[in-house]
């Protein structure tokens, strides 16, 4: 990644990592760090879930005891009836960037959600918006009928999708019938990311899978035991689109389906569990094999931040 004018102005820290690997509590550490220096650090989400002010106990969003006095921005900043996409969390990031900047305080990037940080940092391709009659067919073929569509218009992004990966199978088979180029095209022409004008500090979390595995499972009996249930009864009372990125955060249709009577309580917990764990080893793996190489991965038990942050730390 390319250098800011000096260590303070340019300075990004980046913790990320699956869920429940103990991102939150090491952006705070750190930036209690810098504080404990004469600098200031303040935590910036990366969190597709976390975004969500409806969102509160479901994304484990921080506690004002979790937080230790730490100023945490982007937290529950959208309304759930509002889509936050990639491209509008990577703007309001890039804002609060150079605010924080402009201050000579350090931000720190803290999320499991790659496609936000890689937006941030490469920018977003281009592509122009879809024709709605476009839309509207691809949208309707079966899922199987689109893949076989999508490895004849774009052979290449089909070979490395899932047969099954209904979404992403239609996004691509859209973009290519509406604008005539593939998704690999647009993505070459790639503006607005931030990578080569920032100093960036990151660390990978790749906790062992066995103890990351417990922890999902365990957070997810907290989440219920801390209000969860009353939370979904909140979003369902708001009469939300169910295609709504809100509507299918990991715990809002497991917990839907219980409040409706359609399965039992230990059913809704099983489901959620397994959803968050699936969620997690997806996670797992975008983060062992997407980000560069030369970024450090560390398992939680084997960080210092005096050696993973040394440059940042140095009185």
């Amino acid at each position: 990644m390319g250098k800011g004018d000096s260590p303070v102005k340019g300075a990004v820290a980046l913790i990320a990592g699956p869920t429940a690997s103990g991102k939150s509590d090491l952006a705070v550490e750190l930036a209690l760090a810098l504080e404990s220096r004469g600098r200031r650090g303040v935590v910036l989400n990366a969190d597709s879930a976390q975004v969500y002010a409806d969102l509160r106990v479901l994304s484990a969003r921080p506690s004002e005891e979790d937080m230790r006095g730490v100023e945490h921005r982007l937290f529950g900043a959208w309304d759930g009836a509002t889509p936050c996409s990639a491209a509008d969390w990577a703007a309001a990031a890039k804002r609060e960037i150079a605010a924080l900047h402009a201050e000579g305080v350090v931000p720190i990037l803290v999320g499991g959600t790659g496609l936000y940080l890689r937006t941030l940092l490469e920018g977003i391709a281009p592509i122009p918006a879809i024709d709605p009659a476009v839309r509207e067919v691809v949208r309707a073929l079966p899922t199987p009928d689109a893949y076989l569509a999508l490895q004849a218009e774009d052979s290449e992004r089909a070979a490395a999708l899932n047969p099954g990966d209904s979404q992403r199978i239609a996004r691509a088979l859209e973009v290519v019938r509406s604008t005539g180029k593939t998704l690999r095209e647009w993505q070459a022409e790639k503006t607005g990311g931030i990578g080569e004008v920032i100093e960036l500090h990151p660390l990978i979390l790749l906790p062992d899978r066995g103890w990351l595995y417990a922890r999902c499972d365990r957070r997810f009996e907290i989440m219920l035991e801390r209000g969860a249930i009353a939370e979904v009864e909140a979003l369902l009372a708001r009469g939300l689109s169910p295609e709504l990125p809100v509507m299918r955060a990991i715990g809002v249709p497991e917990i839907a389906a219980f409040l409706r009577g359609e399965i039992s309580r230990d059913a809704m917990i099983a489901a959620g569990q397994q959803a968050t764990r699936n969620y997690a080893k997806r996670q797992y793996t975008w983060f062992r094999r997407q980000p560069p190489a030369d970024w450090p991965r560390a398992t939680p038990e084997n960080i210092s931040l005096h050696v993973h942050f040394a440059s940042l730390l140095r009185d």
